[in-house]
C-alpha cells in the first residue's frame, strides 16, 4: 500500500485544492512558530480547513504545551486533527482527548539521536500518530519543523518497527529521495513542505514529480 500524503505550509485555499487534487489525503496549516516556514494566522487556518472535504486531514500544526492553550488555539481554527511539535506531557494528551475526543492527535518527534526511539515509542500509547521531523527544541530559538533537513533514517526505521501508532516521515523529502526514504524507512505516511516549493510557493510541477515517484513504488 502507498504511504498517505500530507503536504504541509499550505498558505492559502488554492495552495491546498491543488495538494488535494495532485493526491495529498492531508494538509498542514502553520501556526504561530518561533522559527521555520509556512507560518498563517488563525483566522486564515480556520478559512482553509472548513472548505477542506471532509475525508480530507487538516493539520493545525501548533507550538502550545499547555492542554488548555493547545484547545484554545484549536477552538480559532477548527482542523480535525492537531500535530503537537514541541513537547508536551502525558497528561496533556489525556486532558485533550477528554476535552476534544473527536479531534485526532500527531505528536512530532525531532529525530536527533537514539533517544528518540524510547521516546517515541512510549508516546505511541497516547496519541493517534507520530510525525518524525528534523527539528531541534533544544536551541534558543527552537526549530519544529521545516528545515530542511533529513535525519538518521535508521532511527526513523526502528520506530516504525516499534510504534503501536502509525508514523508519518518528515524532514528534508523531495522528489529525488522520496522513494529511497519510502523503501528504506517503511513509514504509514510522508510529510513535505519546502520539497515541493519554489521560492516559497507550492511548485505543480514539482509536486506532480513528488507523486510521480511515489507511484512508482
Amino acid at each position: 500500500m502507498l504511504p498517505k500524503v500530507k503536504i504541509c505550509c499550505i498558505a492559502n485555499l488554492e495552495e491546498a485544492k491543488i495538494a488535494i487534487q495532485s493526491g495529498a489525503s492531508a494538509i498542514g496549516l502553520v501556526g504561530n512558530m518561533p522559527s521555520g516556514p509556512g507560518i498563517i494566522s488563525d483566522e486564515k487556518i480556520h478559512s482553509i480547513a472548513k472548505n477542506i472535504p471532509p475525508h480530507i486531514d487538516t493539520f493545525l500544526l501548533t507550538s502550545e504545551t499547555d492542554a488548555q492553550n493547545i484547545i484554545n488555539h484549536h477552538k480559532k481554527t477548527n482542523t480535525n486533527t492537531i500535530q503537537l511539535v514541541d513537547h508536551v506531557n502525558p497528561e496533556t494528551y489525556q486532558e485533550l482527548k477528554l476535552k476534544i475526543p473527536g479531534v485526532k492527535l500527531v505528536q512530532v518527534i525531532h529525530v536527533i539521536d537514539q533517544k528518540a526511539i524510547d521516546k517515541a515509542v512510549m508516546i505511541s500509547g497516547f496519541v493517534d500518530a507520530i510525525l518524525l521531523d528534523s527539528g531541534n527544541p533544544n536551541l534558543k530559538i527552537k526549530e519544529l519543523g521545516g528545515t530542511g533537513r533529513t535525519h538518521n533514517w535508521d532511527i526513523s526505521k526502528e520506530i516504525v518497527q516499534q510504534s503501536k501508532k502509525p508514523v508519518f516521515l518528515a524532514g528534508g523529502l523531495n522528489p529525488e529521495n522520496i522513494r529511497k526514504a519510502i523503501d528504506y524507512v517503511k513509514p504509514y505516511g510522508v510529510d513535505i513542505c519546502s520539497g515541493v516549493r519554489t521560492h516559497g510557493k507550492l511548485d505543480l510541477q514539482k509536486l506532480q514529480l513528488f507523486f510521480t515517484e511515489i507511484k512508482k513504488l
